[in-house]
């Protein structure tokens, strides 16, 4: 009886977090913008704010939830875990100073301290790009390749082809172009990939840095705030944004003992996705409760 009764309760809870977390999504964003309005008009019991979506488990790849993950879409800088792997494959000197030039500056929505002029290392560069998502650092990697960013753009694409990424593209190391594209499903399987580096892992899950840039020290803070909450075991992430792509948010975690990678692409709201993550924890972890009652009350009834 008592099994049953935590059985009902479970079922209750996961009901509760869907309502809390979709109150709170709310709060934040209620919008959708015109453009994948129709996307977002799918089956979606979470009532994610994001428009395509995808969660599997690490180990045995079983889709634990999806929405649109087969959508070709832009994805920002979550193009920078493909600039990582490409930097780390071609096994040059972490520690070679780099000099960022003219050829490095990006066009995008903050301001780059790495203005001409400024040296850092390569491992620095990398850093920033995944933990505070630097254009100009994650430029200035392609740059530095060998043959240039011509080079560095075909190397980034014929990865993803051996990784299996076959609806994806790239143009760019940095993914402020809207023609760096792929699916959700891409992106787990580049997720998946990343993780299997371990400096990928430690760079895209710290949380800040200081460099000294020029005559100052600057201190870069990760773009994902769940890198810091002690709610959450991140083993890699990466954020991203543009218009064309929305928010977006790929994260490797474990939730509830289980090993999942999760991906978030086109949010509105500037915290939608973070809302989006966090409801789909408590979603598996209620899961989780449910699974682990039901074996347990199959183990305690007596055979009929």
């Amino acid at each position: 009886m008592l099994i049953r009764l935590l059985i009902t309760s479970t079922f209750a809870l996961i009901a509760g977090v869907a309502g809390d977390a979709g109150a709170q999504a709310a709060a934040v964003h209620a919008q959708i913008r015109p453009a994948t309005a129709a996307a977002a008009h799918v089956n979606d019991a979470l009532k994610l704010k994001s428009t395509a979506a995808l969660v599997i488990d690490q180990d045995t790849d079983e889709v634990l939830f999806e929405k649109n993950a087969n959508a070709v879409q832009a994805i920002a800088s979550i193009t920078k875990l493909m600039t990582a792997m490409i930097t780390v494959d071609a096994n040059l000197p972490m520690d070679e100073e780099l000099t960022v030039t003219r050829e490095d500056r990006t066009v995008g929505r903050m301001q780059s301290l790495l203005q001409p002029g400024v040296t850092i290392m390569r491992n620095q560069a990398l850093q920033l790009a995944l933990m505070a998502s630097e254009n100009n650092a994650a430029q200035l990697l392609g740059r530095s390749y060998p043959g240039g960013i011509a080079a560095f753009v075909e190397a980034m694409n014929a990865k993803a082809q051996l990784l299996g990424m076959h609806e994806s593209h790239f143009v760019d190391p940095t993914g402020l172009s809207a023609d760096n594209r792929a699916t959700p499903a891409d992106l787990a399987r580049l997720v998946k990939a990343a993780y299997d580096y371990p400096l990928i892992r430690e760079y895209s899950t710290q949380t800040e840095l200081q460099l000294p840039i020029r005559k100052h020290m600057v201190r870069y803070r990760n773009t994902n705030r769940l890198t810091s909450s002690p709610d959450w075991q991140i083993g890699l992430q990466k954020t991203g944004f543009i218009a064309a792509a929305g928010r977006c948010l790929v994260m490797q975690a474990v939730i509830g003992g289980q090993r999942v990678v999760m991906v978030l692409l086109d949010s509105v709201g500037t915290y939608s996705r973070l809302g989006d993550a966090q409801r789909i924890r408590l979603w598996l972890q209620a899961r989780r409760l449910v699974r682990n009652a039901s074996l347990a009350l199959n183990d305690t009834e007596p055979a009929r």
